[in-house]
């Protein structure tokens, strides 16, 4: 049961006007901690969006190659499960817009860079690095296929890259607009797309059974009701090849930092994150093992941050 504190938030949030509100004051606060750590939210956005001025703006505002990358990555017969369709980090479309997928990297940036003292812009590379030296710690031999789970704009696929270079990689999302990103991003990094990209829900990729040796979900679950969560951990179940290990890096809910995060921060945090009174209520052990995996290991890779990793 949420805490007197978030009951409070939540009360606040049901109205929509100061939800609005505080939707607005959280993107301006992002906007702004992205300035003053050195991040040029605006011009990095708008060089995306231009494709470094390699394509003509089409007439609403963006390089009309987008619209072409974002057909071809497109599934035409998916059906939005509808705790999708909602609201996510201020945008009112959520994920399912091109605004929300060009600046998933600089609020990266931005909501991480006061994990650590002075991380600075290299908060967002510090904590993907701590996660990776957890899988590097605890999966031998090394993973040969590799399905990122809600991969967003690539950023974790292209970090899980950089460490199992031998692997194939899958990357997996529900917004085919942050697959568009992806797909630009991997082609800026590697001449070609060397990771393949799929436009599909988590819980219901249509991928065969027993394909990968990992499944990663990098910041994924607090953004999801509990039981697309359980549901996701059955699919990640039914893809891993026996002895396969499933990821999961996180928001701790046990942390002191959000047990102590004043009303205001916390109203500002929920009205961008419209579950996270689920996943921090979800006993995310026991769903796991109840999936079929093995108890999971559990590590403390910030402060505010928790990796679970569990085998098959």
């Amino acid at each position: 049961m949420p805490s007197l504190a978030s009951q409070f938030v939540n009360g606040v949030l049901a109205v929509k006007p100061l939800a609005n509100l505080a939707k607005h004051q959280a993107r301006s606060m992002m906007i702004s901690r992205a300035e003053s750590i050195g991040v040029s939210w605006r011009q990095e956005v708008q060089a995306l969006r231009s494709r470094q001025g390699n394509s003509e703006f089409a007439a609403d505002w963006f390089a009309a190659d987008w619209d072409r990358e974002l057909a071809q990555l497109q599934s035409a017969d998916l059906v939005y499960p509808d705790y999708y369709l909602t609201s996510f980090h201020a945008y009112e479309q959520g994920n399912l817009s091109w605004e929300a997928a060009m600046e998933v990297e600089v609020a990266a940036h931005a909501v991480h860079a006061r994990i650590w003292p002075e991380a600075g812009a290299k908060g967002d590379a510090m904590l993907r690095q701590s996660f990776h030296r957890l899988l590097q710690q605890e999966i031998s031999p090394d993973p040969q296929a590799i399905l990122d789970l809600g991969c967003s704009v690539g950023m974790s696929s292209f970090a899980l890259q950089s460490i199992y270079p031998q692997a194939q990689i899958t990357g997996v999302d529900l917004s085919p607009y942050f697959l568009a990103v992806a797909q630009y991003r991997a082609e800026q990094r590697f001449s070609a797309s060397t990771i393949t990209w799929i436009h599909a829900a988590a819980e219901a990729t249509g991928l065969p059974d027993a394909s990968f040796d990992l499944v990663s979900a990098h910041l994924v679950f607090h953004e999801l009701p509990q039981r697309a969560a359980v549901e996701i951990l059955q699919e990640a179940r039914r893809l891993l090849r026996p002895g396969g290990h499933l990821a999961i890096m996180d928001m701790n809910p046990r942390s002191e930092v959000f047990a102590k995060m004043p009303p205001y921060i916390l109203t500002l945090l929920k009205s961008t994150e419209p579950y996270l009174d689920q996943y921090f209520g979800l006993a995310l052990e026991q769903a796991i093992c109840a999936a079929g995996f093995s108890q999971p290991a559990l590590f403390c890779n910030s402060h505010r941050h928790r990796t679970l990793i569990a085998q098959a």
